[in-house]
């Protein structure tokens, strides 16, 4: 009577154990903060309306490849990731925003030039 009941708490810890969650964070923005995108500056909102409309951007180096070197965003081949700048009014410069997209959909926001992001969920 123990052996059968001890074999089947083995059975149950096995099944339950090949059940468990794997590494991966199915949650949008892979577990970073997230923000509506109705919730962005509106400078962000124009930005990502000339992104889904493929252009023009403001900035000669909208669209260039992001190499994710602060490695805060899910790791991907370089080339995945693309930056767009988000004018800040009053800077006289690019100023720190910027929008970050990715090849699978993905919208990450930054005010911080790159310190810390937020998924931009649609």
């Amino acid at each position: 009577m123990l052996l059968r009941f001890v074999s089947r708490m083995l059975l149950c810890v096995l099944f339950l154990t090949g059940c468990s969650a794997t590494d991966t964070d199915p949650s949008p923005g892979g577990g970073l903060a997230t923000v509506q995108a109705s919730e962005l500056p509106a400078e962000a909102r124009q930005t990502l309306q000339l992104i889904d409309r493929g252009g023009p951007f403001p900035y000669a180096k909208d669209g260039a490849v992001f190499g994710n070197f602060e490695r805060l965003l899910p790791a991907h081949q370089r080339g995945y990731y693309h930056e767009y700048t988000v004018p800040t009014p009053g800077s006289r410069d690019r100023g720190a925003r910027r929008i970050v997209t990715g090849q699978g959909g993905e919208v990450y926001y930054t005010d911080d030039h790159y310190d810390s992001f937020r998924a931009v969920l649609r």
